[in-house]
């Protein structure tokens, strides 16, 4: 079975246990942020869609296709996913780069690419560095450069700044909305920041009790 090619994800008559109903969203291509307080669902839209988990009842579709139907390996290498605390491997920062890679059965990255996407989320480290060695807010930078490096069809991103400060927030995230621009790729992200979901969204979703309570496209983005 086959649902609307035009919109990346689409929800029909979705129910995950006594945590979250969404009868029907469509999720198009660009910038989508779903924003609300702690508990309301936000997370368990993003696991949802990288096949973390299953709904109870109902389909999502990815790009027309029942996201049942699909290999979980295979999706998660074009649906990523950054975890609010994501995991940190022992070593190197290179080591923890090049890990995501190992998992996917893929080429590690270069010293070249490695190097850029360090600067890209503003992690003024050499790739030697031991990780234990790293702050919060570093280590939430390299599990962001990590997943960038793997070049997804989608970014799914929670809590992406929790870890930052304001200004260190703005700038990855302006990093990131311009990458997934500039690539024509999408970007999926979870926050409880309203000025970060209103400043970086083409579409804008509030969540509440495990339900859709409004949603709203933005023209230049929200203001």
């Amino acid at each position: 079975m086959e649902e609307n090619k035009h919109n990346l994800f689409n929800f029909k008559f979705v129910r995950y246990r006594n945590i979250l109903t969404v009868p029907e969203l469509a999720i198009g291509k660009g910038i989508t942020t779903f924003f609300g307080p702690s508990g309301s669902g936000k997370t368990t839209i993003l696991k949802l869609l990288n096949r973390m988990i299953s709904p109870t009842e109902g389909q999502i579709f990815y790009n027309g296709t029942a996201l049942a139907d699909t290999n979980p390996v295979e999706h998660r290498r074009k649906v990523v996913m950054l975890s609010q605390h994501p995991v940190m491997f022992e070593g190197s920062i290179e080591d923890n780069l090049s890990a995501a890679f190992r998992f996917q059965k893929r080429a590690s990255p270069s010293r070249d690419a490695i190097s850029d996407v360090l600067k890209n989320v503003r992690l003024d480290k050499d790739p030697g560095s031991p990780v234990g060695k790293l702050s919060g807010g570093e280590k939430q930078r390299l599990a962001l450069a990590r997943v960038v490096l793997l070049e997804p069809e989608v970014y799914l991103l929670d809590e992406p700044s929790s870890a930052l400060d304001d200004d260190s927030a703005d700038i990855i995230i302006e990093t990131l909305h311009q990458k997934v621009n500039a690539d024509a790729k999408s970007m999926i992200m979870v926050t409880h920041s309203k000025a970060i979901a209103r400043k970086y969204s083409d579409v804008f979703i509030r969540v509440a009790n495990g339900r859709i309570t409004d949603r709203e496209v933005c023209n230049e983005r929200c203001s």
